[in-house]
């Protein structure tokens, strides 16, 4: 295992340096120039994918919420209710299902729950739900009507911080991004271990969980991260560039970003993995800009590239790209949505929605927003007839599924 790590690491470093060139050979990586000025180009996102809005049901009081959906399924959605800390399951056009609540600190209940990590196997009816930090390493699993099934122990390692992420990769394993040894980097580099991002044996940060007694059955063979991404400023003040879009689901497995070597990954189903785009120049001191992630639906990759500012607001620039994969042309998005006359809107990798979505990607409305747009004559279609319905005051975001063509 060492050895293959080592060789693997070797000729990354080989590989991507070989990239970094401004002259792209035939045989090159894909790569994303932050220093140049790509044009805008205009997407109608009606022509490349088909729309549906749904607004979950709260007819009954008992499926109010406030929070949004945290997973889906062929034909379920997970809601959180985060003001009372309760799961709430909707069919896919929006009506009530099932609802529970096991809040509490009993051998069978969650408490301090990641409820953005929630995932729901419906082929089985178990929904995982991961305990936070200061709870311990393991999940609790239920069925969709609230009955305990069993306690799901995770390694001592792995710790849910708030960048973990976790994904089903198959019948018997997830896929997991385990934060907790970034953490563990940057902690151990504050109290003064110089060696503290140097790789080292079972570094990886992608492992394969099983999800039967939650044993780490491999590693992911990416590179060690060896790149401290936080920002020092003022006296000895440092800030953190965030979580970013580690995994993201795709047709062929999963596109696995890792932004301290600012590379995108392919991770197969049959767990080969292949680097497929980069960002040059790569991130330094100089040049803090950080590649946050990639959907590749289609012929299109979708991607943001965050530039770290060094000051105490923890600012963060956004811009947002779109790369064409039959003609290698790169543009930033201007995503124009024809039911919403001036809505500005932006497909990028993110975490909680794109984990799930194969060729499938999630917007939330907000309805305040709607309910403005309505009155200034800026909504049509479909979307029109659904805000007419809906009150400010008493009913839930309207939700913008978009199926890729």
């Amino acid at each position: 295992m060492t050895h293959k790590k080592n060789v693997w690491l070797f000729l990354s470093v080989i590989f991507l340096t070989g990239c970094s060139s401004d002259r792209k050979t035939p045989d090159s990586l894909p790569f994303i120039d932050i220093r140049k000025n790509y044009p805008e180009k205009e997407i109608v996102l009606t022509d490349i994918a088909d729309i549906t809005y749904v607004h979950l049901s709260t007819q009954n009081d008992d499926f109010l919420y406030k929070g949004g959906i945290n997973f889906a399924t062929e034909n379920t959605f997970v809601v959180t209710d985060q003001s009372s800390n309760s799961f709430l399951f909707f069919s896919r056009d929006g009506n009530p299902k099932s609802r529970f609540n096991r809040y509490g600190q009993g051998p069978e209940e969650y408490y301090r729950p990641e409820f953005t990590n929630v995932v729901y196997d419906e082929a089985t009816d178990e929904l995982f739900v991961p305990m936070s930090l200061m709870s311990g390493c393991y999940m609790q699993i239920y069925s969709s009507t609230g009955e305990y099934k069993r306690k799901l122990t995770l390694p001592q390692s792995m710790k849910f911080c708030m960048g973990s992420i976790f994904v089903p990769f198959d019948d018997q394993s997830l896929l997991v991004y385990n934060d907790d040894i970034l953490r563990d980097k940057r902690v151990r580099k504050r109290a003064g271990d110089h060696s503290a991002f140097s790789p080292r044996l079972n570094d990886s940060a992608f492992v394969l969980v099983s999800r039967i007694d939650g044993k780490v059955l491999e590693y992911v063979e990416m590179p060690s991260i060896t790149t401290d991404l936080s920002v020092t400023f003022g006296s000895g003040g440092y800030q953190f560039p965030g979580s970013f879009a580690r995994i993201a689901k795709c047709a062929e497995g999963f596109i696995l970003c890792n932004p301290e070597n600012d590379t995108i990954y392919l991770y197969k189903k049959d767990k080969s993995l292949t680097p497929i785009l980069h960002k040059i120049p790569l991130y330094s001191e100089s040049s803090r800009f950080l590649l946050n992630g990639c959907l590749d639906v289609g012929r299109h990759q979708f991607m943001s590239v965050r530039q770290l500012l060094n000051d105490e607001r923890m600012s963060q620039l956004r811009t947002y790209f779109v790369r064409d994969k039959e003609t290698g042309e790169i543009f930033r998005q201007k995503i124009i949505l024809p039911d919403y006359r001036g809505k500005e809107l932006f497909i990028h990798a993110y975490s909680t929605f794109t984990r799930y979505f194969e060729n499938e990607y999630q917007f939330t409305l907000s309805l305040s927003e709607l309910k403005q747009a309505e009155k200034e004559n800026r909504l049509s279609g479909k979307l029109k007839e659904l805000v007419a319905t809906l009150n400010a005051d008493t009913d839930n975001d309207v939700f913008m599924f978009v199926k890729f063509k």
